[in-house]
């Protein structure tokens, strides 16, 4: 079983890519035998990661989960992000759809300074440029919402063996993009690159050596 999710609008926005992108991921992976569910979440601290424990929980009562992806907005870049770390510090710049800004919290109180995705992310990355879907690996998933709901999944995976897990940022469609000059990229593209990352996660228990760091 396969368990994408996506987020609610937010940041004054009536629409976000990454809930219809999980949608078409999960149907079109369902449809080729690899059973998917999408689940939205609400761009909440705390409520998101509450969500998002639950679908995970009622997955696995339903039997084996071998994946989750979960699926964020991040505007002003044409490519797939491929989050390799999620850190445990909320630090809100702008409120979340409920109104809180956390600061400087902790997204676990006890846990880590940081989680690893557990996605082979740099197989991951070849196979999206082969198949001629842009792709980066990106060393932060921020401080907002979709970095507390990784470092929320990796925590808990952390505990569940069997289960491997990451974090997946896409950029504004093309309608939210429209008349500024903003780079964008097709939902329907998302979702193809979505697809691309679960079938290369499942087919892949290592990862493989290629350059894709940061100098800053």
């Amino acid at each position: 079983m396969i368990l994408l999710t996506g987020f609610e609008p937010f940041g004054g926005e009536s629409f976000n890519p990454s809930w219809p992108a999980a949608q078409l991921a999960a149907e079109a992976l369902s449809d080729a035998g690899y059973p998917a569910q999408a689940v939205l979440l609400p761009v909440e601290f705390g409520t998101a990661a509450d969500v998002l424990a639950a679908a995970t929980a009622q997955a696995r009562a339903r039997g084996s989960l071998d994946l989750v992806l979960a699926v964020g907005q991040a505007g002003g870049t044409e490519q797939l992000a491929l989050e390799r770390v999620a850190v445990n510090i909320d630090d809100a710049r702008i409120p979340d759809n409920a109104g809180r800004s956390p600061i400087d919290v902790p997204v676990a109180a006890n846990g880590p300074a940081a989680y690893f995705a557990t996605l082979p992310v740099k197989a991951c990355l070849a196979a999206l440029t082969d198949a001629g879907i842009p792709a980066r690996v990106s060393q932060t998933a921020g401080t907002f919402v979709c970095n507390h709901v990784f470092y929320a999944l990796m925590h808990q995976l952390s505990t569940l063996p069997g289960t491997r897990g990451g974090f997946i940022h896409v950029p504004y469609a093309p309608e939210q993009a429209s008349g500024t000059g903003t780079p964008s990229m097709p939902v329907a593209q998302m979702a193809r690159g979505l697809e691309i990352v679960a079938r290369t996660a499942l087919a892949t228990t290592g990862d493989i050596a290629l350059g894709a760091g940061a100098t800053h």
